[in-house]
């Protein structure tokens, strides 16, 4: 999809909104919209719509958090030979782009075929590039996940999956709406990630 579609499809929907005819969801349905829709889509949504998305995948994770991986689940992470479970959750007031890591991990961002990870900076990312924040968040959900691979964990740019992040063999496949959604905790008080 080019930027001019984006925009325009970003455009009619605050237009419908603002004059009452837009659609009355629930921001649950929204954060799992966002997931499999443009990351781009998310940087016109407003601060706080996209803070209580946020919220809602953090909610979602708590609830999910050891439960056999099913289509729905929102981190699944692999357990075992051949099982799938959904990750350990988080808080709401969790800062996805504060790692806790000092850079035990070792992370790939060679996409081998797959999406690479733009590199310009963004405002919605509170200034950082997509490729810095997934640097950040999963540095963070790794380390949450109590993750310790035996050589370098394999990060791919998963845009439009239903799941936020999937570790599956050593490869996290991130979905960057997830990062768009994250920025927001930040942004909303005011802290920086440079």
């Amino acid at each position: 999809m080019n930027r001019l579609s984006v925009v325009l499809a970003a455009l009619a929907t605050m237009v419908l909104t603002a004059c009452g005819g837009g659609p009355t969801t629930s921001y649950v349905w929204q954060m799992r919209q966002a997931l499999v829709s443009p990351p781009e889509l998310l940087e016109f949504e407003p601060l706080p719509a996209r803070k209580e998305m946020f919220r809602e995948m953090a909610r979602a994770s708590e609830s999910e958090a050891g439960q056999a991986a099913t289509a729905s689940v929102l981190f699944p992470v692999s357990h075992g030979a051949d099982a799938l479970v959904a990750a350990p959750g988080f808080d709401v007031r969790s800062d996805l782009l504060q790692a806790p890591d000092a850079g035990q991990l070792q992370l790939s961002f060679d996409p081998r075929g797959g999406e690479r990870w733009p590199e310009d900076r963004r405002d919605s990312l509170m200034g950082l590039s997509e490729r810095e924040a997934a640097e950040l968040v999963a540095r963070t959900l790794l380390n949450r996940w109590s993750v310790q691979p035996s050589g370098a964990v394999e990060v791919d740019r998963a845009t439009g999956a239903p799941y936020a992040a999937a570790y599956v063999d050593g490869i996290l496949r991130l979905n960057p709406s997830v990062l768009y959604l994250a920025a927001s905790v930040g942004a909303s008080t005011g802290t920086s990630a440079q």
